[in-house]
């Protein structure tokens, strides 16, 4: 069973930083698409970043797009997702995900049902 382990949430003021990682038991860890999504109560899960298994190509959305920065280290099973000038709207609990890159492909890695692994998640909040 793959694991996926997120960590470093916490509270940050509204245009500060903060860095929350990934930790995956996976093997083969270059095999899977690495994604980060968030979630605030009463809402769907909302796409953040997405990055290849090669690390070579990243997707954001709309909303984080210069100001977020997804990363991968597959030397070391991790994934980081590094969150710039932060905003009160940032707040949510952040998860990793895992996208089995022999199982999906193309253009629907905006979609949570592409990713079969998923971490419980830790949470960011910005003060306004």
């Amino acid at each position: 069973q793959v694991q996926l382990v997120e960590s470093g949430g916490g509270l940050v003021q509204a245009g500060g930083s903060l860095r929350v990682t990934c930790a995956a038991s996976v093997r083969t860890f270059s095999s899977y698409a690495m994604g980060w999504f968030r979630q605030t109560p009463g809402k769907e899960r909302e796409f953040v970043a997405t990055i290849t298994w090669s690390g070579g190509n990243t997707y954001y959305a709309d909303s984080v797009k210069g100001r977020f920065t997804i990363s991968r280290d597959n030397a070391k099973n991790t994934v980081y997702l590094q969150m710039n000038s932060l905003k009160p709207e940032d707040t949510a609990v952040y998860y990793c995900a895992a996208r089995p890159t022999w199982l999906h492909s193309g253009s629907l890695y905006r979609s949570p049902k592409e990713y079969d692994y998923w971490g419980q998640g830790t949470q960011v909040t910005v003060s306004s």
